[in-house]
C-alpha cells in the first residue's frame, strides 16, 4: 500500500522494485483516507495530481510484464473542511482530474471504503455512480456496546458483502491490543494467533467471495 499521496512520503523507484521482486502482489492500494486531516490529508485537487503517479507506477510495471491493479482511493467519512463527505469528496477529485486530463477518468481498478457504523448499504449504493468494485478494506461497527451486538452487525455487513455483487472483497477490521476492546471488534486475544469468541465467528458465517 501507499499510503499517502505526497510523492516525498514514499520511494517511487522502491515501490515498483518491491512489486517486481514479490511476484504474489497482484494489487497496489493507494491514498487512505484522504479526506481525514490525521491520515493521507489529501485534497481533491492534489489527489488528483498524486493519482498520476500511481497510473505511471501501473504502466510502468505492465511494460515490465506485471499486471498489477490499482486500488483506491480508501474513502470513509473524514474531518477535512468541506470535504467529510466521501462522495463530496470522490465528485471534486473526479471532476479535477478529468479537466487537468483531457475529460479522462482516472484508473481505478477497484474503489476502496471503509465503514465503521451501521447502514452499510446505503453507503455502498451511493458509491454505485463511480461504477467501480468496491473493495471494503476496513468494516466494523464502533457504536455498539457489546460482543453480543457486534456479532449481529458482524453478520448483517458479511451477508451485505456476500450478496451485492459490486462488492469485489471484503475485511474485518479487527484492531490490537488486550481485551475485552472498548470497540468489540478483536477476533484475536493476546495470545498469538488464537481467536476470541467473535474471531471463530467470523470464520463460521458463509462466504463464497
Amino acid at each position: 500500500m501507499v499510503w499517502g499521496g505526497n510523492p516525498s512520503a514514499f520511494d517511487i523507484a522502491n515501490t515498483k522494485n518491491f512489486i517486481l521482486a514479490h511476484s504474489e502482489i497482484q494489487y497496489l492500494l493507494v491514498l487512505n483516507e484522504p479526506n481525514l486531516t490525521d491520515q493521507a490529508n489529501r485534497t481533491p485537487f492534489q489527489a488528483s495530481s498524486d493519482w498520476l503517479i500511481y497510473e505511471k507506477i501501473i504502466s510502468d510495471l505492465a511494460s515490465q510484464g506485471r499486471i498489477v491493479y490499482l486500488v483506491g482511493p480508501a474513502m470513509n467519512y473524514g474531518t477535512m473542511t468541506n470535504y467529510s463527505d466521501p462522495v463530496v469528496w470522490l465528485d471534486a477529485f473526479y471532476a479535477a482530474y478529468k479537466n487537468a486530463n483531457g475529460g479522462r477518468d482516472p484508473k481505478i481498478d477497484f474503489l476502496a471504503f471503509h465503514w465503521y457504523d451501521y447502514g452499510l448499504k446505503d453507503q455502498l449504493d451511493r458509491l454505485q455512480k463511480y461504477g467501480k468494485k468496491i473493495w471494503i478494506t476496513e468494516m466494523a461497527n464502533w457504536q455498539v456496546n457489546s460482543y453480543a451486538m457486534q456479532e449481529l452487525q458482524m453478520r448483517d455487513m458479511v451477508n451485505i458483502c456476500e450478496t451485492r455483487s459490486d462488492v469485489f472483497r471484503y475485511a474485518w477490521f479487527y484492531g490490537r491490543g488486550t481485551l475485552p476492546d472498548s470497540k468489540y471488534t478483536y477476533l484475536l486475544d493476546q495470545s498469538p494467533g488464537t481467536l476470541t469468541e467473535l474471531g471463530k465467528y467470523y470464520l463460521s458465517l458463509p462466504f463464497s467471495k
